[in-house]
Protein backbone atom coordinates (compact mmCIF):
# COMPACT_ATOMS: atom_id res chain seq x y z
CA UNK A 1 0.00 0.00 0.00
CA UNK A 2 0.97 3.67 -0.57
CA UNK A 3 2.34 6.50 1.35
CA UNK A 4 -0.93 8.46 2.19
CA UNK A 5 -1.22 12.28 3.53
CA UNK A 6 -4.21 14.23 4.80
CA UNK A 7 -3.90 17.89 4.37
CA UNK A 8 -5.66 20.98 5.87
CA UNK A 9 -6.24 22.55 2.52
CA UNK A 10 -7.84 26.30 1.60
CA UNK A 11 -7.42 26.18 -1.91
CA UNK A 12 -5.41 28.90 -2.13
CA UNK A 13 -1.72 29.32 -3.26
CA UNK A 14 -0.25 27.84 -0.86
CA UNK A 15 -1.91 24.92 -0.26
CA UNK A 16 -2.36 24.22 -3.66
CA UNK A 17 0.99 23.90 -3.87
CA UNK A 18 2.03 22.25 -0.72
CA UNK A 19 -0.51 19.33 -2.36
CA UNK A 20 0.84 19.18 -5.67
CA UNK A 21 5.08 18.86 -3.80
CA UNK A 22 3.29 15.55 -2.24
CA UNK A 23 1.54 13.98 -5.26
CA UNK A 24 4.93 14.85 -7.47
CA UNK A 25 6.41 12.34 -4.43
CA UNK A 26 3.70 9.56 -5.61
CA UNK A 27 2.03 10.32 -2.27
CA UNK A 28 -1.36 9.16 -2.25
CA UNK A 29 -3.12 12.90 -0.75
CA UNK A 30 -6.63 14.12 0.09
CA UNK A 31 -7.37 17.40 1.42
CA UNK A 32 -9.81 18.85 4.01
CA UNK A 33 -11.45 22.54 3.86
CA UNK A 34 -12.85 23.78 6.84
CA UNK A 35 -16.02 25.83 7.23
CA UNK A 36 -17.32 28.71 9.77
CA UNK A 37 -19.53 31.05 10.01
CA UNK A 38 -15.94 33.32 9.85
CA UNK A 39 -14.58 31.52 6.44
CA UNK A 40 -15.97 29.09 3.71
CA UNK A 41 -14.98 25.98 1.93
CA UNK A 42 -15.75 26.59 -2.00
CA UNK A 43 -12.21 27.21 -2.87
CA UNK A 44 -11.43 24.62 -1.03
CA UNK A 45 -13.31 22.34 -3.30
CA UNK A 46 -12.56 23.97 -6.29
CA UNK A 47 -9.14 23.92 -5.52
CA UNK A 48 -8.81 20.00 -5.19
CA UNK A 49 -11.16 19.40 -8.41
CA UNK A 50 -8.10 21.50 -10.27
CA UNK A 51 -5.68 18.80 -8.67
CA UNK A 52 -7.63 15.87 -9.01
CA UNK A 53 -7.51 14.69 -5.67
CA UNK A 54 -10.43 14.32 -2.55
CA UNK A 55 -11.92 16.56 -0.86
CA UNK A 56 -13.90 16.85 1.96
CA UNK A 57 -15.32 19.61 4.10
CA UNK A 58 -15.63 20.12 7.88
CA UNK A 59 -17.90 22.15 9.65
CA UNK A 60 -15.71 23.78 12.46
CA UNK A 61 -18.54 26.37 13.47
CA UNK A 62 -18.55 24.90 17.24
CA UNK A 63 -14.88 25.04 17.66
CA UNK A 64 -14.14 28.57 16.18
CA UNK A 65 -16.96 30.06 18.04
CA UNK A 66 -16.14 28.30 21.75
CA UNK A 67 -12.68 29.70 21.17
CA UNK A 68 -13.87 32.97 20.63
CA UNK A 69 -14.53 32.92 24.41
CA UNK A 70 -11.49 32.41 25.72
CA UNK A 71 -8.39 31.57 23.88
CA UNK A 72 -5.35 29.94 25.45
CA UNK A 73 -3.12 31.38 23.13
CA UNK A 74 -4.61 34.80 22.72
CA UNK A 75 -5.86 37.01 19.86
CA UNK A 76 -3.96 38.31 16.70
CA UNK A 77 -4.45 41.85 15.76
CA UNK A 78 -8.35 41.47 15.62
CA UNK A 79 -10.96 38.30 16.85
CA UNK A 80 -8.53 36.17 15.20
CA UNK A 81 -7.29 33.08 17.63
CA UNK A 82 -5.14 32.05 14.89
CA UNK A 83 -2.33 29.22 16.61
CA UNK A 84 -5.64 27.47 18.78
CA UNK A 85 -7.72 27.53 15.46
CA UNK A 86 -4.74 26.34 13.72
CA UNK A 87 -3.94 23.64 16.38
CA UNK A 88 -7.71 22.26 16.33
CA UNK A 89 -7.60 21.82 13.13
CA UNK A 90 -4.58 19.62 13.02
CA UNK A 91 -5.97 17.93 15.89
CA UNK A 92 -9.22 16.85 13.58
CA UNK A 93 -6.97 16.04 10.58
CA UNK A 94 -5.14 13.98 13.28
CA UNK A 95 -7.51 11.83 14.54
CA UNK A 96 -8.99 11.12 11.17
CA UNK A 97 -5.68 10.12 9.89
CA UNK A 98 -5.66 7.96 12.98
CA UNK A 99 -9.09 6.15 12.03
CA UNK A 100 -8.55 6.09 8.48
CA UNK A 101 -5.25 4.84 8.07
CA UNK A 102 -3.29 8.15 7.06
CA UNK A 103 0.59 7.98 7.28
CA UNK A 104 0.49 11.52 7.51
CA UNK A 105 -0.76 15.39 8.03
CA UNK A 106 0.27 18.20 6.26
CA UNK A 107 -0.50 22.02 5.73
CA UNK A 108 0.25 24.77 3.45
CA UNK A 109 1.56 26.83 6.20
CA UNK A 110 4.66 28.88 5.09
CA UNK A 111 7.34 30.22 7.91
CA UNK A 112 7.18 34.12 8.26
CA UNK A 113 4.42 34.44 6.20
CA UNK A 114 1.86 35.48 9.09
CA UNK A 115 3.36 37.38 12.59
CA UNK A 116 1.39 35.62 14.54
CA UNK A 117 0.50 32.10 13.60
CA UNK A 118 3.54 31.02 11.54
CA UNK A 119 6.72 32.47 13.53
CA UNK A 120 8.72 29.56 14.34
CA UNK A 121 7.91 29.99 17.63
CA UNK A 122 4.21 29.83 16.74
CA UNK A 123 4.93 27.19 14.39
CA UNK A 124 6.03 24.79 16.84
CA UNK A 125 3.57 26.00 19.87
CA UNK A 126 0.62 24.86 17.06
CA UNK A 127 1.94 22.09 16.22
CA UNK A 128 2.39 20.71 20.23
CA UNK A 129 -0.98 21.43 20.82
CA UNK A 130 -2.44 19.70 17.92
CA UNK A 131 -1.39 16.45 19.50
CA UNK A 132 0.21 15.39 16.55
CA UNK A 133 3.37 17.31 16.24
CA UNK A 134 5.53 14.32 14.83
CA UNK A 135 3.05 13.36 11.70
CA UNK A 136 2.52 17.33 11.22
CA UNK A 137 4.45 18.28 7.76
CA UNK A 138 5.06 21.74 6.04
CA UNK A 139 6.04 20.83 2.54
CA UNK A 140 6.80 24.93 1.47
CA UNK A 141 8.84 25.37 4.41
CA UNK A 142 10.48 21.53 5.72
CA UNK A 143 13.23 22.54 5.11
CA UNK A 144 13.86 25.50 7.02
CA UNK A 145 12.52 23.50 10.24
CA UNK A 146 13.33 19.71 12.00
CA UNK A 147 12.95 16.93 10.16
CA UNK A 148 9.53 15.56 11.10
CA UNK A 149 8.57 11.44 11.39
CA UNK A 150 7.09 10.93 7.88
CA UNK A 151 10.89 12.65 6.43
CA UNK A 152 12.57 10.26 9.30
CA UNK A 153 11.19 7.02 8.08
CA UNK A 154 11.45 7.82 4.70
CA UNK A 155 7.78 8.64 3.77
CA UNK A 156 8.94 11.70 1.88
CA UNK A 157 11.86 12.53 0.26
CA UNK A 158 12.69 15.82 2.53
CA UNK A 159 15.47 16.77 -0.36
CA UNK A 160 12.32 17.38 -2.87
CA UNK A 161 10.24 19.38 -0.17
CA UNK A 162 10.86 23.63 -0.40
CA UNK A 163 12.14 26.21 2.09
CA UNK A 164 10.43 29.31 1.59
CA UNK A 165 10.47 31.91 4.33
CA UNK A 166 8.72 35.54 4.51
CA UNK A 167 5.51 36.88 3.67
CA UNK A 168 6.33 37.81 -0.10
CA UNK A 169 4.81 34.73 -2.79
CA UNK A 170 7.19 35.42 -5.57
CA UNK A 171 8.28 32.01 -5.51
CA UNK A 172 4.96 30.29 -5.22
CA UNK A 173 3.30 32.31 -7.92
CA UNK A 174 6.77 31.20 -10.37
CA UNK A 175 5.60 27.86 -9.30
CA UNK A 176 1.87 28.16 -9.88
CA UNK A 177 2.57 29.82 -13.41
CA UNK A 178 4.31 26.86 -14.65
CA UNK A 179 1.65 24.36 -13.61
CA UNK A 180 -1.06 26.51 -14.52
CA UNK A 181 -2.63 26.83 -11.45
CA UNK A 182 -6.02 29.17 -11.38
CA UNK A 183 -6.31 30.28 -7.59
CA UNK A 184 -7.99 32.69 -4.94
CA UNK A 185 -5.33 35.71 -5.06
CA UNK A 186 -3.47 36.01 -1.60
CA UNK A 187 -5.02 37.30 1.40
CA UNK A 188 -8.19 37.76 3.15
CA UNK A 189 -10.13 34.52 3.80
CA UNK A 190 -11.18 34.87 7.63
CA UNK A 191 -13.33 37.36 9.16
CA UNK A 192 -12.19 37.38 12.26
CA UNK A 193 -8.85 39.32 10.90
CA UNK A 194 -11.24 41.82 8.80
CA UNK A 195 -11.29 44.67 11.86
CA UNK A 196 -14.53 45.85 10.66
CA UNK A 197 -16.40 42.52 10.88
CA UNK A 198 -14.29 42.65 14.48
CA UNK A 199 -15.62 45.76 15.33
CA UNK A 200 -19.53 44.23 14.79
CA UNK A 201 -18.49 40.72 16.52
CA UNK A 202 -17.54 42.71 19.93
CA UNK A 203 -20.83 44.67 19.79
CA UNK A 204 -22.30 41.03 19.92
CA UNK A 205 -20.00 39.38 22.50
CA UNK A 206 -20.47 42.08 24.78
CA UNK A 207 -24.31 41.67 25.10
CA UNK A 208 -24.40 38.14 26.78
CA UNK A 209 -26.69 35.72 24.89
CA UNK A 210 -26.58 36.99 21.25
CA UNK A 211 -23.70 35.68 19.69
CA UNK A 212 -23.99 32.50 18.14
CA UNK A 213 -23.52 30.80 14.81
CA UNK A 214 -26.57 31.96 13.08
CA UNK A 215 -25.99 35.80 14.01
CA UNK A 216 -21.86 35.81 13.39
CA UNK A 217 -23.33 35.27 9.91
CA UNK A 218 -25.76 37.46 10.04
CA UNK A 219 -23.52 40.74 10.78
CA UNK A 220 -22.11 40.62 7.44
CA UNK A 221 -24.63 42.29 5.89
CA UNK A 222 -25.92 46.03 6.24
CA UNK A 223 -25.47 48.78 8.87
CA UNK A 224 -25.54 47.62 12.59
CA UNK A 225 -26.81 49.69 15.40
CA UNK A 226 -26.97 48.94 18.86
CA UNK A 227 -30.67 49.91 19.53
CA UNK A 228 -29.93 48.98 23.79
CA UNK A 229 -28.13 47.29 26.52
CA UNK A 230 -29.05 44.22 25.05
CA UNK A 231 -30.63 44.81 21.64
CA UNK A 232 -28.90 45.43 17.95
CA UNK A 233 -30.19 46.14 14.60
CA UNK A 234 -29.07 45.50 10.80
CA UNK A 235 -30.12 48.21 8.25
CA UNK A 236 -29.65 46.67 4.22
CA UNK A 237 -27.69 49.04 2.23
CA UNK A 238 -28.28 47.86 -0.85
CA UNK A 239 -31.16 44.94 -2.58
CA UNK A 240 -27.98 42.22 -2.42
CA UNK A 241 -27.94 43.39 1.82
CA UNK A 242 -31.37 42.82 2.02
CA UNK A 243 -32.03 39.63 0.10
CA UNK A 244 -29.14 38.05 2.65
CA UNK A 245 -30.40 39.41 5.82
CA UNK A 246 -33.91 38.11 4.38
CA UNK A 247 -32.73 35.01 4.01
CA UNK A 248 -31.00 34.40 7.08
CA UNK A 249 -33.38 36.04 9.37
CA UNK A 250 -35.68 33.48 8.53
CA UNK A 251 -33.84 31.02 8.99
CA UNK A 252 -33.36 31.68 12.42
CA UNK A 253 -36.57 33.05 12.97
CA UNK A 254 -35.19 36.52 13.68
CA UNK A 255 -37.93 39.85 13.18
CA UNK A 256 -37.34 41.35 9.62
CA UNK A 257 -39.02 44.58 9.18
CA UNK A 258 -39.36 45.95 5.41
CA UNK A 259 -41.56 48.93 4.00
CA UNK A 260 -44.59 48.30 2.88
CA UNK A 261 -45.58 50.75 -0.08
CA UNK A 262 -42.46 51.37 -1.18
CA UNK A 263 -39.14 49.69 -1.80
CA UNK A 264 -36.47 50.48 1.17
CA UNK A 265 -34.10 48.48 3.49
CA UNK A 266 -34.63 45.51 5.18
CA UNK A 267 -33.97 45.42 9.20
CA UNK A 268 -32.94 42.93 11.26
CA UNK A 269 -33.97 43.08 15.22
CA UNK A 270 -31.58 40.63 17.40
CA UNK A 271 -32.38 40.75 20.84
CA UNK A 272 -35.37 41.97 22.68
CA UNK A 273 -38.62 42.38 20.43
CA UNK A 274 -39.57 45.57 21.93
CA UNK A 275 -37.13 47.44 20.53
CA UNK A 276 -38.73 46.88 17.22
CA UNK A 277 -40.43 50.27 16.95
CA UNK A 278 -36.72 50.98 17.10
CA UNK A 279 -35.86 49.05 14.18
CA UNK A 280 -38.77 50.61 12.29
CA UNK A 281 -38.13 54.36 12.54
CA UNK A 282 -34.28 53.56 11.63
CA UNK A 283 -35.58 51.75 8.73
CA UNK A 284 -37.89 54.33 7.48
CA UNK A 285 -35.26 57.04 7.61
CA UNK A 286 -32.67 55.04 5.37
CA UNK A 287 -30.23 56.05 7.94
CA UNK A 288 -27.01 57.41 6.69
CA UNK A 289 -23.62 55.40 8.03
CA UNK A 290 -22.59 59.03 9.45
CA UNK A 291 -25.38 58.11 12.42
CA UNK A 292 -23.20 55.08 13.38
CA UNK A 293 -20.78 57.11 15.20
CA UNK A 294 -23.66 58.82 17.95
CA UNK A 295 -24.61 55.21 18.69
CA UNK A 296 -22.79 53.51 21.88
CA UNK A 297 -20.79 50.40 21.43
Amino acid sequence: MGVKALGAFSGGLDSMIAAKVLIDQNIEVEVVSFSSPFFESDAGRTGATQLGIPWREIDYSLTIMSLLRNPPSGFGNNCNPCIDCHAGMFRKLGEIASVEKFDFIFSGEVMGQRPMSQNRGSLNRVARLSGFQEILLRPLSARLLPPTDPEKRGLVDRSRLLRLSGRGRKEQILIAEEQGFQYKAPGGGCLLTDPNYCSRLKMLMNIPGLLNEHTARLIRFGRIFRLSEDTVGLVGRSEKDNAKLEELAMKGEKITYALPDRPGPTGVLIGDKSNLEKLKALVKARVKPCILTLLPY
